[in-house]
């Protein structure tokens, strides 16, 4: 076994943890309103979530290879990578790619445990663009991409960041608004149970596009291992076994629910009543779906935020908590920087270090800084039996309904 294979096997599994924390992390962007309204337990909605992410990831894998194209040049345009990175079994590209994904995974536990939400997709891209600029020098990014069409970091990236929240948002605000319209005179009861069936098909819907797109990404890391490596050579085609691999840890990490970033969803922002939960999910959708046929990377995480947000502002006489998503926003201005320098950091050790030495120390330092993070948040531990407490620290179930008359 050389040392090449060793730190490919060491890729592999640090990708296939970035699928997973991306799961847990995600999680939320389908199911919190859903978990919110009690339209679906919270352990079912996890389940229901994770099944549909694991067939999403085999839906479509068209652009898995050339993913990583969008915002860093270490590959060709047919998904193969740089010459100059193949060498010696592939050695440079590996480091790149391992410290790349090191500083998503940090990023992405980070904000789990603050409980806020942010993009894996950005703090992949993140890690990355940090390693390359630390590996290959500034001009190893594609920054703007050729000028023929919106691409490369601005173009994938920051746009679709910017635009994707307010456009999302606008819609639910408006679905909101006309949907309250309709049903002014109608019994609450009726009306409730209706948009929750709704919100469970449309959170159904967010769940399987999340899996298609998202899964990709690690597939087409992993795939461009292998071939730096000279253990795949068809750049047509993803290997069955990454297929499955990647497909089931991302169902397994929403399996396993980001429960802190849940709550913070689903009570945080707003309280969030059935029929906004429907506007909100159907408006993630709408805008995921679109920009998916249109070719737009963007966040599921903003999307999900946007609507949301917009699902409070569109609810006569809702309160939306600005302070909470003003903590949220300060944490996407900073995902991209935040794993950039986190993935630089990390080339530089294994570089310093160097070969399959410096491939290990970056995923000792990455197992450290996972179970340090870890053992924190069991300090105050959110799971499926308090994700629903009111956010003022008030338990769900120790709270006194209001009477038809108006009294507890």
């Amino acid at each position: 076994m050389t040392e090449s294979t060793v730190i490919l096997a060491l890729v592999v599994i640090t990708a296939l943890g970035f699928d997973f924390t991306n799961g847990f992390h995600d999680t939320a962007n389908a199911m919190a309103t859903s978990i919110a309204t009690n339209a679906l337990r919270p352990k079912v909605a996890v389940a229901l979530s994770g099944l549909l992410n694991l067939i999403g990831a085999f839906l479509s894998v068209e652009v898995a290879l050339t993913v990583t194209n969008a915002v860093v040049k270490i590959q060709n345009s047919d998904g193969t990578p740089k010459e100059t990175l193949t060498a010696g079994g592939g050695e440079a590209l590996l480091i790149i790619v391992l410290a790349g994904l090191v500083g998503g995974i940090i990023w992405n536990l980070l904000t789990w445990l603050l409980g806020l939400p942010s993009s894996s997709s950005h703090a992949l891209f993140g890690g990355l663009i940090g390693a390359s600029i630390a590996g290959l020098g500034w001009a190893g990014v594609n920054w703007n991409g050729n000028g023929t069409k919106l691409d490369g970091v601005v173009g994938k990236v920051i746009l679709p960041a910017l635009m994707s929240p307010v456009i999302a948002g606008v819609i639910a605000a408006a679905g909101t608004w006309l949907i309250y319209k309709v049903v002014t005179g109608v019994a609450q009861r009726f009306t409730d149970n209706g948009f929750r069936w709704g919100q469970i098909g449309s959170a159904s819907l967010v769940s399987l596009a999340h899996g298609t797109n998202d899964a990709q990404k690690t597939m087409g890391v992993i795939t461009l291992a292998l071939i730096a490596s000279g253990d795949w050579t068809d750049t047509k085609n993803i290997p069955f076994w990454v297929k499955v691999s990647c497909a089931l840890a991302i169902a397994l990490g929403t399996y396993l629910g980001g429960w802190r970033i849940i709550r913070t969803l689903g009570k945080g922002l707003v309280e969030i009543a059935p029929p906004q939960g429907m506007a909100a999910e159907s408006a993630s959708a709408a805008v995921i779906l679109a920009s998916s046929h249109l070719g737009f990377a963007l966040s599921t995480t903003h999307v999900a935020t946007g609507s949301i947000l917009g699902s409070g502002v569109g609810k006569p006489g809702a309160q939306v908590r600005w302070r909470v998503a003003g903590r949220m926003v300060s944490a996407w201005l900073i995902t991209l920087p935040a794993a950039a320098i986190v993935g630089a950091v990390m080339w530089y050790i294994g570089d310093l270090i160097g070969g399959l030495g410096g491939a290990i120390v970056i995923f000792l330092l990455l197992l450290a800084a996972a179970g340090y993070m870890y053992l924190r948040s069991r300090r105050e531990p959110v799971g499926h039996h308090n994700v629903n407490d009111e956010w003022d620290g008030v338990p769900a179930e120790e709270q006194v309904p209001v009477t038809a008359g108006g009294t507890k």
